[in-house]
């Protein structure tokens, strides 16, 4: 029987790619596996063999998916945001998920199956929730000029005189 602990779950809906995208993701972050994969059949409404269903953990949080066929794309509106502890896991990362997808601004990038990821350390929340305004200003400039968040970058923003 599943555990029913997680009352929300992330669906998500790639066009064709979903086994691929799923194995992919679950290759990179720790404490992740493949719950269940269900295959279209032969007469089914999708392409034989393609996802009908995937039920997986990235980092112990649970996610399903399927290949929706051409009418699923996904939008930068919903993102996945992993908030990494160190440069190295950021570094790690960003390195992997930007693999053949799109760099962009601020920590986001689009993995080469379309989903929109913000690889963001927790140094950049605790340096932006300090009490002093102008520091945090200058946490918030330093970031916006970055596409990767380099937290030596931030740290070195924040203590400017």
């Amino acid at each position: 029987m599943a555990d029913r602990t997680q009352k929300i779950t992330t669906f998500l809906a790639f066009k064709d790619r979903g086994e691929e995208a799923v194995n992919f993701y679950v290759s990179i972050f720790k404490n992740s596996k493949i719950e269940s994969l269900v295959r279209h059949s032969e007469g089914g409404p999708g392409q034989k063999g393609g996802l009908l269903h995937a039920t997986f953990q990235l980092d112990g949080q649970r996610f399903m998916a399927i290949d929706g066929g051409s009418y699923f794309s996904f939008a930068e509106g919903i993102s996945m945001f992993v908030d990494c502890e160190t440069q190295e896991e950021v570094d790690d990362l960003w390195e992997r998920l930007s693999q053949g997808g799109e760099i962009q601004q601020c920590g986001w990038l689009k993995d080469r199956y379309g989903l929109s990821w913000q690889i963001i350390p927790s140094a950049l929340g605790e340096l932006m929730q300090d009490e002093d305004p102008e520091k945090s200003k200058r946490v918030m400039e330093a970031m916006l000029k970055m596409t990767k968040i380099d937290i030596k970058t931030l740290r070195q923003a924040y203590d400017q005189a």
